[in-house]
């Protein structure tokens, strides 16, 4: 598959493909949006809000969650903000979302099937790792994305003028619903 990817990539570049993407870091409409790293939205989200290549910053994780305040959404963010010149932050999440009811549990059993030492994953509770947090899922779509808006309208790190809101998309449709 990877070789495949790369022989795409050196056609992509020789017929200079590239040129119709050109832009430069700053985003055009000072956005920054955090989503899931799902892959129905690699093009359905762009395309229901009417974005192209260079208009947002987009952070992607699994569930489009901001789980630790200061983990690495919140340091991309903070990054797109102070140096970038973001003034609004869309939190939005998505319907039928693998994270959500996703079991911590589980998760460490596959863990371990996979040979990751029981010793190991009590060594990241005992650093103060909350596992169930990192990786938990959530019961309710729409409280998590309002839990993830909440603590970055709250977050002692970012401007209060910034202006952070929360939506949900339909992944089948692109429908955009207002979380508040």
């Amino acid at each position: 598959m990877i070789e495949e990817i790369l022989e795409f990539n050196k056609k992509f570049v020789d017929e200079k493909e590239y040129e119709k993407y050109a832009t430069d870091k700053l985003p055009n409409k000072k956005l920054a949006i955090v989503t899931c790293m799902d892959t129905r939205l690699t093009e359905l989200l762009p395309a229901a809000l009417g974005l192209k290549n260079g208009d947002a910053k987009i952070i992607r994780n699994a569930g489009g969650t901001i789980v630790h305040p200061f983990g690495s959404a919140v340091r991309s963010l903070l990054v797109a903000i102070y140096e970038l010149g973001v003034t609004d932050i869309m939190v939005i999440g998505h319907t039928e979302c693998g994270a959500q009811h996703m079991n911590m549990n589980q998760m460490v059993e596959a863990m371990k099937k996979s040979g990751i030492e029981e010793e190991t994953i009590n060594n990241l509770k005992y650093f103060g790792v909350d596992m169930d947090r990192w990786l938990g899922g959530f019961d309710c779509l729409e409280e998590s994305v309002a839990e993830s808006v909440d603590l970055l309208r709250n977050h002692p790190l970012i401007p209060k003028e910034i202006s952070v809101h929360g939506f949900v998309i339909e992944t089948h449709t692109g429908k955009i619903t207002a979380v508040d």
